[in-house]
């Protein structure tokens, strides 16, 4: 079986800088997972001693805690530094910037609306910095638009960081027709643009098409969903051992991409394994 990489794959500039930090505090935790990939977070356990805490109430004082790429709500932030422990910010930079934007626009009387999950960790953190908690909304479709009562004729909107662009255009589109004055802000992150485009591209040319990544994560889910769009043959792994060898009987070619979470480790293996068949 042959074997075709994306142009553009895998672990992101905030991902690359969270690994970096944690691995430069051993016999820390984190709090909730750093990224969303398993078999990354048991390496940084074994290798490095670095746990995993999902409650403030696990710290305990003198505790070395490294925030999350995705962030945490900004009071769960505000009570963790009261604690007597060390707290060590590996928040992504691109999702510091929509908490910053919502905390502003927010502040100068806008209503604030999000294009994300609701139950993702990372729109959990921006959406708590908005002054009025009730006029901060966030939805996943256009269709949603029509249930929502903003307090102000001003709007703001941001991004989760590693949503589809077109989706978002749609929103913005909408919300321009029906209120005065809508700023847009795109934070959507560079390098999910990048691996979805190359995904997409690389889906329309082979027989079948492997997205590796933790099944939480967004951003390769989203991946999985572009391949299924011109690949009917797409599946989603997490690592070689849920490759099935019947994917690939009477297949030439088979495309890779990996969400921004997945280590290049894991990549190798899944690259090794399919090119035995």
């Amino acid at each position: 079986m042959k074997v075709k990489l994306a142009s553009s794959y895998g672990f992101c500039f905030g991902v690359k800088r969270a690994i970096k930090i944690a691995e430069g505090y051993e016999d820390s935790a984190t709090m909730g997972p750093l990224i969303h990939n398993q078999n990354e977070i048991d390496r940084l356990k074994t290798d490095y001693n670095v746990g995993l805490y999902n409650n403030l109430t696990d710290v305990k004082p003198k505790d070395t805690i490294i925030i999350r790429t995705h962030g945490i709500p900004k009071n769960d932030l505000k009570d963790l530094r009261k604690k007597d422990a060390k707290v060590i910010n590996a928040t992504c930079p691109f999702v510091t910037t929509p908490q910053q934007i919502v905390k502003k626009m927010s502040q100068e009387n806008y209503s604030i609306l999000i294009f994300g999950d609701e139950a993702h960790p990372e729109v959990k953190g921006v959406k708590s910095y908005g002054e009025d908690q009730e006029d901060v909304h966030v939805i996943l479709s256009i269709s949603e638009l029509d249930n929502i009562n903003f307090k102000y004729d001003k709007i703001a909107t941001v991004a989760q960081t590693t949503k589809k662009k077109e989706t978002y255009l749609e929103i913005v589109n909408a919300l321009i027709l029906k209120n005065k004055e809508v700023r847009v802000f795109n934070t959507i992150c560079d390098a999910t643009f990048e691996n979805q485009d190359a995904a997409r591209e690389l889906s329309k040319e082979v027989d079948v098409m492997v997205v590796i990544g933790g099944k939480n994560s967004s951003n390769t889910k989203q991946l999985h969903s572009i391949c299924l769009e011109n690949c009917q043959d797409s599946y989603l792994i997490e690592n070689a051992k849920e490759l099935d060898p019947n994917w690939f009987k009477n297949k030439n070619l088979c495309g890779i991409t990996a969400g921004a979470s997945t280590p290049d480790w894991i990549i190798q293996q899944v690259v090794d394994e399919i090119e035995k068949y």
